[in-house]
């Protein structure tokens, strides 16, 4: 506004503004004073209206001023940028750079007080290539609306950021599933079941929410939660096509430069990996597969100890709500299951080295988990698993990652197909026996990924429990179907962002699942994925 100000009219602005700031009293301020008030008001003084022109010739010299600054800093620097203009059309046409001999010199003409930093910034710039100069803009503004994006409105003053992916689940099964838009199981078809299905899902929806709060103790503290609405289906006319919001994970952080506090609902710390997938974001790829994904209650605390300048040791240690796997008792109590009855949490470790190779970071880690498990009646099992992971760059495209793990009781976790035990009897019954169910397990999976916006995977795994601990009781009971004896699962995908923000998915995934009586069930699923993210 200032800029387009000239000497000719600042004279009239100046006498406009003396006008404006003698003090008069309005119809309006009078009758809110009361008759009295408004009586009693002098007007104001030759020596106050003299202070006031005064005290405005001050701020008129000092607008003028800025203006004849602004102004010599624009001419300064539409000079430098023609001369850099003229400088790099010399340079096409063969001639000698700025500067050296024979070639055109560069103008430097005078900052203007008061502006001198400003404008030798400015002058430093124009003297650049007129590309760099419009590089530089380019990057300026996507920092501009990089800063924008983050601007989320928060009842606190601390910043907010939204994240999330909008996405469309299209699918066909052939054979028949326990869960038709992400199956993890194939089943036994009944009277009316058919040979194949189609349908349709935006249940995979996700939200999520971080806020960057104060330091405290001299640690950087972050919160952040994630939704999805694959809580269940309304009973309602097509809800199945609806989906309810459930929370996914939230935790708060403090973290100093080579520790960590975490708490909150999580991953298993112990198994920090899951295949690449955009059909099974409601429930990681291959769970019951081989995949201890269970989202749990916990708190850890993780140290990272530099070894080298491109490698590190992480050393994580907490504890877990004790969950056990078995569904919830009533709808709306939360009734302590076998690993809560025990009175005690469950405790877990993790030692991992990382490293790069390839360009790529890699990774190699070794967990231990152990919780306890009352059955009631003094029928008290042992809980434990024991887990390795990896992701190994073999090239600067392509790497191998997975998990592996062997455990008892370890349904909690997400092993042994879900299940912690098997049984001989009712719960209720004095005499019935509780073993605890010896499972093997893992995953591993081969990402080919040729650019940063398009990616090709194959995986296979497997979850297999013992079976002489199914046979121990024959036919055994358990919360889940005590006969599943093994399940396998294998896809492959291709991911592709054609925008930063778009991702489109096409996915194969083919699905055995065995009994301990030998009997076996196939199915196959095909997804089309359609997401924006946000």
């Amino acid at each position: 506004m200032f800029i387009s100000v000239t000497r000719r009219h600042s004279s009239m602005i100046g006498f406009a503004v003396v006008l404006f700031c003698v003090p008069l009293s309005s119809p309006a301020e009078d009758l809110s004073r009361g008759p009295v008030e408004a009586a009693n008001d002098k007007p104001p003084g030759l020596e106050e209206v003299m202070e006031q022109l005064r005290e405005m010739k001050s701020v008129m010299l000092d607008l003028r001023a800025r203006v004849e600054q602004l102004q010599s800093a624009t001419e300064a620097l539409r000079g430098e940028l023609k001369a850099s203009h003229v400088a790099a059309a010399h340079r096409d046409r063969g001639g000698p750079a700025m500067g050296d001999e024979g070639g055109p010199q560069p103008v430097e003409p005078a900052a203007a007080p008061g502006v001198a930093s400003s404008s030798s910034t400015a002058l430093t710039q124009a003297a650049q290539p007129p590309e760099q100069l419009e590089e530089d803009v380019h990057l300026l503004e996507a920092k501009v609306n990089e800063h924008y994006q983050t601007k989320v409105e928060s009842a606190s003053k601390y910043r907010v950021r939204l994240s999330g992916i909008a996405l469309l689940n299209m699918f066909s099964n052939r054979g028949t599933v326990d869960n038709m838009d992400v199956p993890g199981l194939a089943i036994s078809r009944n009277a009316i079941s058919t040979n194949g299905s189609f349908g349709a899902t935006v249940r995979q929806t996700m939200l999520g929410l971080e806020v960057f709060g104060p330091s405290l103790a001299g640690a950087r503290t972050r919160g952040a939660v994630q939704m999805d609405f694959f809580g269940g289906i309304p009973d309602q006319p097509n809800g199945a096509a609806l989906g309810v919001m459930r929370v996914r994970t939230a935790t708060f952080e403090m973290n100093w430069s080579n520790t960590s506090v975490i708490a909150g609902l999580d991953a298993p710390f112990i198994s920090p990996l899951s295949p690449s997938s955009i059909a099974t974001l409601a429930e990681p790829a291959f769970s019951y597969s081989g995949n201890l994904w269970t989202w749990i209650p916990q708190i850890r605390i993780e140290h990272r100890l530099p070894v080298s300048d491109t490698s590190s040791v992480r050393l994580q240690a907490g504890i877990l709500d004790p969950l056990s796997g078995e569904p919830p008792y009533y709808g709306n109590y939360r009734y302590p299951h076998a690993g809560e009855k025990s009175g005690q949490p469950a405790y877990a470790a993790r030692f991992a080295w990382t490293s790069r190779a390839a360009g790529n970071p890699l990774a190699i880690g070794v967990g231990g988990f152990y919780s306890r498990q009352n059955w009631g009646m003094s029928r008290d099992i042992d809980s434990w698993a024991t887990t390795l992971d990896w992701n190994i760059p073999l090239a600067s495209t392509v790497s191998l990652s997975g998990e592996f793990y062997r455990g008892r009781a370890a349904g909690g976790l997400g092993g042994g197909i879900g299940r912690s035990v098997v049984y001989s009897g009712s719960l209720f019954d004095p005499a019935t026996r509780v073993l605890g169910l010896n499972s093997v397990g893992g995953w591993g999976q081969l990402q080919y990924r040729p650019t940063q916006n398009l990616e090709f995977n194959g995986a296979f795994g497997q979850d297999n429990p013992f079976a002489e601990d199914l046979r121990r009781f024959y036919p055994s009971q358990s919360y889940y179907d005590a006969e599943l004896a093994r399940n396998r699962t294998s896809l492959t995908n291709v991911i592709y962002h054609p925008k930063s923000n778009l991702v489109l998915s096409l996915e194969y995934r083919r699905l055995w699942t065995y009994d301990i009586d030998g009997a076996s069930r196939k199915a196959n699923h095909v997804n089309l994925g359609i997401g924006v993210l946000f």
